[in-house]
């Protein structure tokens, strides 16, 4: 694998290469699909720009896994060079800080936008979204430039391999600096961000469950569960070189570890269309408009949206047929809801357009 040398045995060997697979089908289709949707379909937004960003830095990797599989799939014979032994292994760990780098600016934004309403609606723009992940890339290459130098490709038993050409003390500190600023740093600043979320929410008496809030813890639990156990296995094995116990949960948990975190890549696709409440109902829509309102802002609430439309004229005459939907699924049973609810929702955002372009 990219980031564990430890031998494989032969049948998680060949789990390992089987899950690569699955991730490389799965997550260059839905990940270039996120991709399609919000650089070419959807309106920019701020929240297009963030998970644009997140979606292209799994692309990227999935893509490069392809090296990575064929080399597994070889014993771990390398036989694509030294640059792309660097290459390869950069790619991966721009992936794991970008997407967390890009995670805590997600939930800084979201905890900003709950306690300096008017900053929001002033200052949070699409250009400034599309510096500051601009900065996150750069900062992420920057932090995955070391552990890409010390990859290099030796020659053992008459194989070519990739692998660290470190000391025991840079890989410490290879791993600790990759826990600390890829993982706790992030975690920190995510749990608190949520805290002061539900501080203001709490005061405010606002209650509400966006799509996208709800997205967004998905895809943080998603990241943290794949990622945790592999920082946890990299400790074990720095502790593993003079003990015989801990290298025989290295040799199975760490290729596990790597393929759990590896899967990360390809988890958001699916929980930007899966996650949504009444499943069945979602894959009734065009995939298009299940992305697109997964990944849509959601700064006008439900709430607000419906006391908004109350104040619409109900008379028949300056409404229309829009007034006669909105009646006609209040007073309606409930075998129709699904009808009326996607009817709803048709009304609910063409008054959002209204709202934006007036």
């Amino acid at each position: 694998s990219v980031l564990f040398t430890t031998t494989n045995t032969k049948h998680i060997q060949t789990f390992s290469l089987a899950v690569y697979c699955v991730i490389i089908v799965v997550g260059t289709v839905g990940n270039g699909l996120v991709i399609y949707v919000t650089g070419f379909k959807m309106k920019k937004t701020v929240n297009s720009v963030w998970f644009l960003n997140l979606a292209l830095a799994d692309f990227l990797f999935t893509a490069f896994l392809v090296f990575t599989a064929v080399s597994l799939s070889q014993k771990h014979h390398w036989p694509f060079g030294q640059s792309m032994c660097k290459l390869n292994n950069f790619v991966s760990l721009v992936n794991m800080f970008a997407s967390v780098f890009f995670l805590m600016v997600i939930n800084l934004d979201r905890c900003l936008s709950t306690w300096v309403v008017a900053w929001a609606q002033n200052e949070r723009t699409v250009f400034k979204a599309q510096i500051i992940s601009a900065v996150i890339w750069f900062a992420a290459g920057i932090c995955s430039t070391p552990s890409a130098c010390f990859r290099i490709v030796t020659y053992q038993d008459n194989d070519t391999q990739c692998v660290y050409n470190a000391t025991m003390q840079q890989k410490r500190s290879l791993y600790t600096f990759r826990f600390v600023v890829g993982f706790l740093i992030p975690f920190l600043v995510i749990f608190l961000s949520y805290v002061a979320i539900g501080i203001r929410s709490k005061r405010l008496q606002n209650v509400r469950k966006h799509l996208s809030h709800r997205l967004i813890v998905f895809i943080i639990v998603a990241f943290f569960i794949c990622w945790l156990p592999f920082h946890v296995m990299s400790f074990i094995d720095l502790a593993s070189s003079n003990k015989q116990d801990l290298k025989k949960i290295v040799k199975i948990g760490g290729p596990l570890t790597v393929s759990l975190a590896f899967t990360n890549s390809c988890l958001n696709p699916i929980l930007y269309v899966f996650m949504c409440d009444e499943f069945q109902k979602k894959l009734k829509q065009s995939i298009w408009l299940v992305l697109e309102n997964a990944l849509a802002e959601d700064h006008i609430s439900f709430v607000t949206l419906s006391r908004s439309m109350s104040r619409i004229p109900r008379k028949s005459d300056s409404t229309g047929p829009l007034n006669f939907i909105l009646l006609h699924c209040t007073t309606e049973k409930v075998d129709q809801s699904y009808t009326c609810s996607l009817q709803k929702k048709i009304i609910q955002l063409l008054y959002i357009k209204k709202l934006i372009y007036s």
